[in-house]
């Protein structure tokens, strides 16, 4: 096969998501993906720096796709609100088509210490850029990074609902539900 073949990047993350699932993420090797593929180990490292990055590689994509939510959001809205709106466009425009593939991968993640230690590694990076997005927007400190936290905790509540295998409602539901709870507990008596 040529190095440059379409849809290189999507026969390896499926390669490896099912090799990980199959065998553990520490028993595969990058060469044994590449392979799966149907492609060398060379593709593999033009698309991706080591095999974690397999996994989460889309958390750029996330990041920028929800600052920018963000800092288009209307004038008008408060941080967090700006936050859960983000999240809920997110739900609706990334993640709709794509639960099988996030139960799966979040199987990996749940089996793998390092691999979970990287995943807050990534949320933590997005929290930082929703952050210096709503300081951008006017917002002070500690304001921001209070905002960007909480609504990262509601996405990851929700998220993991959303991934159950007894699930059926969507991220979307989700997210409102879970914001929903947050406003009861925070209401006070």
């Amino acid at each position: 096969m040529g190095r440059w073949q379409p849809g290189s990047r999507e026969r390896l993350e499926a390669a490896a998501l099912a090799l990980f699932s199959e065998r553990g993420y520490d028993s595969t090797t990058v060469a044994e993906i590449a392979a799966r593929a149907g492609l060398n180990e060379r593709t593999f490292y033009r698309y991706f720096t080591d095999k974690r990055e397999v996994l989460f590689d889309g958390g750029h994509f996330l990041e920028g796709f929800l600052t920018r939510s963000v800092a288009e959001s209307p004038a008008s809205a408060g941080p967090l609100d700006a936050i859960i709106a983000a999240l809920e466009q997110a739900a609706t425009e990334v993640f709709a088509d794509r639960l099988a593939i996030a139960r799966q991968r979040q199987t990996v993640i749940d089996a793998n210490p390092e691999l979970q230690e990287r995943e807050r590694s990534k949320m933590a990076s997005i929290a930082t850029a929703l952050a210096r997005t709503l300081r951008e927007r006017g917002v002070g400190d500690p304001a921001a990074s209070l905002a960007a936290e909480t609504g990262l905790t509601v996405f990851r509540i929700s998220f993991a609902l959303w991934v159950a295998h007894e699930n059926t409602r969507s991220l979307t539901e989700l997210i409102k539900e879970t914001m929903t709870d947050l406003r009861t507990i925070t209401a006070g008596p």
